[in-house]
């Protein structure tokens, strides 16, 4: 696979540029597709630079799981066993604190602290301490386009999403590939991801929660 072709990916530094997680609007209600999102943005004079959506979600456009926004808690966790894809083991957790650090920790492991500005929690994860997660199979049939996020040994965080279908090994491959030493599944076939300076334009969906990277316009 080649991963230009194959694959969107979007690197960043969190420390630099301006991660934020979204669901509401200001009036309460659900975004739900990128382009509410870029028009939320573009109300507080911000330029949408990078957006995916960032995890799983229930009926009604709910977050599966936990989910902390500007240090609040709007979901609780879910330490659960269950079918699909979310249960398969393990679970895990992506975070950003008040310092603009991003984490990936699995759920079990998981502390809650009032430092995390940023939460949500998915499954399976991709990649565990530098290594595949190992219920993966090389040739599995069980394909879908994918979309998740890894962190590099630098802190910098990436985000992948498959542009064709792939299976969950081969979708944890490349987050080996490119140097990160964890990554979190975030959700399958409904993803979507926004990144005009990759020539990747996706602005439908019907989500709960997205990531978003924004800019203030000039």
């Amino acid at each position: 696979m080649n991963n230009e072709d194959d694959f969107v990916i979007f690197k960043t530094n969190p420390k630099v540029e301006n991660i934020s997680f979204y669901w509401k609007d200001d009036d309460g209600r659900i975004l739900r597709s990128v382009d509410n999102l870029k028009k939320k943005v573009e109300r507080e004079d911000k330029y949408l630079k990078f957006a995916m959506n960032g995890g799983m979600f229930t009926k009604n456009n709910f977050p599966k799981g936990l989910y902390i926004e500007d240090f609040k808690i709007l979901n609780k966790i879910d330490t659960l066993s269950g079918e699909g894809n979310f249960y398969l083991n393990p679970n895990g957790i992506f975070y950003l604190t008040k310092n603009n650090d991003a984490e990936l920790i699995e759920t079990k492991k998981f502390k809650h602290d009032s430092s995390i500005k940023y939460a949500t929690q998915s499954g399976p994860m991709l990649l565990i301490n530098d290594e595949i997660n190992p219920i993966f199979e090389k040739d599995s049939k069980n394909l879908n386009i994918r979309n998740g996020v890894g962190i590099l040994k630098n802190g910098n965080v990436v985000f992948v999403m498959s542009k064709n279908e792939v299976n969950f090994y081969n979708f944890a491959s490349i987050f080996k590939e490119l140097g990160c030493t964890k990554a979190l599944y975030l959700d399958g076939f409904v993803s979507r991801t926004y990144y005009p300076e990759g020539n990747w334009i996706q602005k439908d969906g019907d989500f709960g929660v997205m990531i978003g990277i924004t800019e203030s316009k000039k």
